[in-house]
């Protein structure tokens, strides 16, 4: 779901939602790779019964990668997809079910996004291209080194589209690894593969979720079933919701900002293209064997719990004192659609809306204060309530003014302190004007040598003087030199943008950064006005045409939703402006929407790239075709411009602006491509017609034989699933055309990998159950579903007499908490004193309630008179026990019994690092001429006569013998 940050915003609310996967590596013997055996127990302590494969958040990252060596052939990339699905089958081992979707058509609103998209990458593409022959050519005239240009075809990530080859190919790859891994990996042999390819329409979640929805309407389906699903998009969370399944659980990479990235021109890593100075590489390795070796770590997954997120839902969601009964699956079907109005793949956020600014939580309070009113929920089942979404939103208008003021003022907030933040870093960067030298030098905290003693006091003051008037001098004469360039002005007035030198200022010294014009300037009045006339050049007077607007997001919004619980309502529809309304004009929008245009059909694949591509990506399509994209005859030409403006709309980079492309009118494009139709060749008939999901399973499988006994009798009429055979899902089978079977060889179509000569699998086409029209999927927690135990901690807790709280790591509430005896503790603090330059926060400090009781022992209540007295008396301070020559009274070591938190492990491993520094300080001590114990002995020696008192304090056993403290 285009929701720029979403994910970042709710883990960062709901921090629980968030596991960290355990992954078991597969390991290597004598050179021979040992895989990892997935019958074992998984090690995340959870069983997933189904796992969901959204493909094309694999196929992007395996195809063309951003921070490693992309691949080098398209048998390159199909080997690091198959390595990809492996490690995430290594992770969750799925029990029953595996489905791997992959995005097919997908309806005409989602359409305009990725023409948008395709023709970002294409445009961005060209511009690279052009910076990296820029940046060559001034590197080689100023005599710097780049390695020579290699001659390699630039992979068109636009290729992984429904129609081309590309997916094509990866279709038939797909399924020879499915027969590879079922042949082969004991792990897969009771779990049932589903194949749903670039054929079937569809984008790859909502064909997972349309899975789920039609299971789960099954009299046969377990409503305890526990879900997996894969996919990096933020619309998952949504879907998962949606479903009301009470175990559903998302994987997806960690996102690590600030990934090393290798420089387009040298491909040297530590900075980017335009910061190239054509510098040599050094050589990696004695003999440079490490020259290909880019330094990249691992990704890591993560878990994100739903059934947690749905515990904080509960608590922030529930209301009391309702004029109508709560309910709180309907309140979470509010929450998934009150998160489309701050964007989605579908229609442009609201202008007074954005999710870095609490957007969300101004919709929820806003929400719990209206509901009271409306008389019930906005949405059930996925039809929306537009009477009372209208309320919401009038909420929203009369607040948006002060959201555009706020907008600003924290946007001028942030650039003051980003001003700051540099000038700070310029400074600490130059240093001090001058440095004094002898005692009054700075010194490095923790050096062994005392500062160099000062022989000259009178001498040292002068020359510090002579610095200090040098540099003011300095300061003086360059000043005086400015104002004379500037004309007789102080450089402090010029505001044409030169310092004191005279040169131009940089652009991190400016007061503010260069920035687009913004014309609209919503935070000043007339901003409606200045909107409508900047995004739509309409004048805001025109009512009817902000009601055109209005009610085509209306459309949009119950659209959206309708695709959410029920599927697709319309292939055809779409949003059909660049731009989204204001808050404060959904007025009147209870009759504006009444049904979606029945029986519509989805484009076919050629189609949907002729709807999609820029003429630069014609390639993938067939000559006569392509030529309706750069012919000046072509009926549709102007559906292909060469090059197109982009809006920033507010934004500061171009990525986040709106690019201003024209809207495919679909009669147009079917009429221009009936001329061309009859050129199409056999194979490209077969790659634009649409196909059905692959059911494969192995020989143990129970419904093995029932399939196999289909392709002997060699039937052509549908036959159902027995649901008692497959874990109760159910569905139709039809026979494949190209099937694979049993004991037949499966010829590979990748060079590096061989064929499958044993092959045990089978497949077929497998169809989805069928409802009649009109049909709605209940968006309800079914009968006998058994909700997983809580997480967080009970609001209740702190008022009730219960034991500590524990809080839940990871999906096993009954973990054993790790636990380490004294010996380990004893161990990790000698290994962390020697190791750690910098000590953690707590490494070395006893509990504040201890202070009393430790190392740190004040003087006894009795003596702290006395002592006051003698410390006025004699200035001198007395010195500390610590280096007397004894060793520090350290108290008693307790066993550690659990309970309580007094004599536990934190407190027995602050005083091993107590012990352990003691030790080394006693070693220094004696080793140099600034060691602790002459700094001490001098200034006893300078003072004789004052007596020496020891610090009168609670008395404490030496440690227990061991072999680490050797005490004199």
């Amino acid at each position: 779901m285009g929701v720029p940050a979403f994910f970042r915003w709710l883990s960062r609310k709901y921090p629980s939602i968030i596991v960290h996967c355990l992954e078991e590596k597969g390991k290597e013997c004598n050179g021979v790779r040992i895989p990892v055996d997935t019958t074992k127990p998984n090690p995340n302590e959870v069983e997933f019964d189904n796992l969901y494969l959204d493909m094309n958040g694999i196929i992007h990252p395996c195809t063309h990668p951003e921070d490693k060596p992309a691949p080098k052939n398209e048998d390159e990339m199909m080997v690091a997809i198959f390595e990809y699905i492996d490690r995430l089958y290594n992770i969750v081992r799925p029990r029953r079910v595996l489905y791997m979707a992959i995005d097919g058509v997908a309806p005409r609103a989602k359409m305009n996004q990725q023409r948008s998209r395709r023709f970002r990458a294409s445009k961005e593409g060209v511009e690279l291209t052009e910076e990296k022959n820029r940046m060559r050519e001034e590197i080689i005239q100023k005599g710097g080194y780049l390695p020579p240009e290699e001659i390699k075809e630039r992979f068109d990530s636009n290729c992984i589209t429904p129609g081309t080859e590309f997916m094509d190919n990866l279709a038939q790859c797909l399924r020879y690894y499915v027969a590879d891994r079922l042949s082969n990996d004991p792990g897969w042999k009771n779990v049932v593969v589903f194949l749903s390819d670039a054929s079937v329409p569809g984008e790859g979640e909502h064909k997972i979720m349309d899975f789920i929805r039609r299971q789960r309407a099954q009299p046969n389906h377990d409503p305890n079933t526990h879900h997996c699903l894969c996919g990096a998009d933020a619309d998952l969370i949504m879907l998962g919701l949606a479903t009301h399944e009470p175990n559903f659980t998302i994987i997806r990479e960690e996102f690590k900002p600030n990934k090393p990235r290798p420089c387009a021109l040298c491909g040297q890593m530590g900075h980017d293209i335009k910061d190239c100075q054509g510098v040599a590489r050094e050589k990696q390795g004695q003999h440079d064997e490490f020259a290909d070796a880019m330094p990249v770590a691992e990704q890591e997954f993560i878990f994100i719990r739903l059934c947690v997120l749905r515990e904080y839902l509960a608590r922030e969601l529930t209301m009391a004192s309702l004029p109508f009964p709560f309910d709180f699956e309907r309140s979470v079907d509010d929450w998934v659609f009150m998160c489309f109005f701050v964007g989605n793949d579908f229609l442009p956020h609201l202008p007074s809306l954005e999710i870095r600014e609490g957007a969300i939580d101004r919709l929820v309070n806003i929400y719990k204060d209206v509901v009271h009113k409306t008389g019930g929920y906005l949405t059930q089942n996925g039809y929306v309530n537009l009477e009372r979404v209208e309320m919401i939103m009038q909420a929203v208008g009369v607040a948006e003014d002060n959201i555009f003021k706020k907008r600003k003022q924290d946007d001028e907030n942030f650039k003051r302190r980003n001003k700051e933040k540099r000038k700070r870093m310029k400074a600490e960067q130059q240093g001090p004007a001058f440095m004094t030298t002898g005692q009054f030098a700075p010194q490095a905290l923790g050096r062994r040598g005392g500062p160099e003693p000062v022989h000259n006091a009178r001498y040292q003051a002068y020359d510090m003087r002579m610095q200090s008037a040098e540099q003011h001098n300095k300061d003086a004469a360059q000043s005086l030199k400015s104002m004379m360039r500037n004309g007789g002005r102080s450089s402090a007035g010029v505001s044409d943008g030169a310092d004191s030198r005279g040169q131009k200022r940089k652009a991190e010294d400016s007061d503010s950064e260069p920035e687009p014009e913004d014309n609209v300037r919503l935070w000043e009045e007339g901003w409606k006005q200045r909107y409508y006339k900047t995004k739509f050049d309409v004048d805001v007077s025109d009512e009817a045409f902000r009601k055109k607007v209005v009610r085509s997001y209306v459309e949009g919004l119950c659209w959206v939703l309708r695709y959410y619980y029920q599927g697709c309502a319309s292939w055809k529809w779409y949003f059909p402006f660049h731009y989204a309304p204001f808050a404060s004009d959904f007025k009147e929008i209870k009759e504006m929407f009444s049904e979606f245009e029945k029986d519509t059909k989805p484009f076919k694949p050629l189609e949907q790239l002729m709807g999609v591509f820029p003429a630069a990506s014609g390639n993938f399509l067939p000559a006569t075709w392509r030529n309706l994209m750069m012919s000046a005859d072509s009926s549709i030409i102007d559906f292909y411009p060469d090059d197109f403006a982009i809006d920033l709309n507010g934004k500061k980079y171009a990525w986040q602006g709106v690019a201003l492309l024209p809207f495919v009118d679909e009669r147009r494009l079917r009429a221009a491509l009936a001329d061309v139709y009859p050129d199409l060749t056999p194979e490209e008939v077969r790659r634009n017609s649409l196909g059905s999901d692959i059911l494969f399973l192995g020989r143990s499988h129970p419904l093995f034989d029932f399939i196999h006994e289909l392709y002997r009798s060699e039937t052509r009429e549908a036959a159902p699933v027995p649901a008692e055979l497959c874990h109760g899902i159910q569905g139709t089978l039809n026979l494949d055309e190209d099937p694979i079977l049993p004991d037949e060889t499966v010829k590979s179509p990748i060079p590096l990998l061989r064929d499958i000569s044993h092959n045990s699998s089978i497949n077929v086409k497998f169809l989805d159950p069928q409802f009649a029209d009109g049909f709605v999927f209940k968006a309800v927690l079914l009968p006998g579903a058994k909700m997983p135990a809580a997480v967080l901690k009970p609001e209740d807790y702190e008022r009730g007499n219960r034991a500590p709280w524990r809080p839940q790591l990871g999906f096993n509430q009954n973990r054993q908490q790790a636990h380490l005896d004294q010996s380990g503790f004893r161990a990790l603090g000698h290994s962390l004193s020697r190791n750690q330059q910098q000590r953690g926060q707590y490494s070395a400090a006893p509990p504040p309630s201890s202070y009393q009781r430790g190392s740190y022992s004040r003087p006894a209540h009795s003596s702290s008179h006395q002592q006051f007295q003698h410390s006025r008396q004699n200035p001198v301070p007395p010195a500390p026990q610590a280096f007397r020559g004894g060793p520090p009274q350290f108290p008693r070591q307790q066993q550690y019994r659990g309970g309580g938190h007094s004599g536990g492990h934190g407190w027995d491993r602050n005083l091993q690092a107590q012990q352990s520094a003691y030790q080394q300080n006693l070693n220094r001590a004696g080793t140099g001429p600034a060691g602790y114990q002459q700094r001490y002995d001098w200034t006893d020696r300078r003072d004789s006569r004052a007596p020496r008192q020891q610090p009168q304090g609670r008395g404490y056993p030496p440690p227990p013998p061991s072999q680490r403290y050797h005490w004199n």
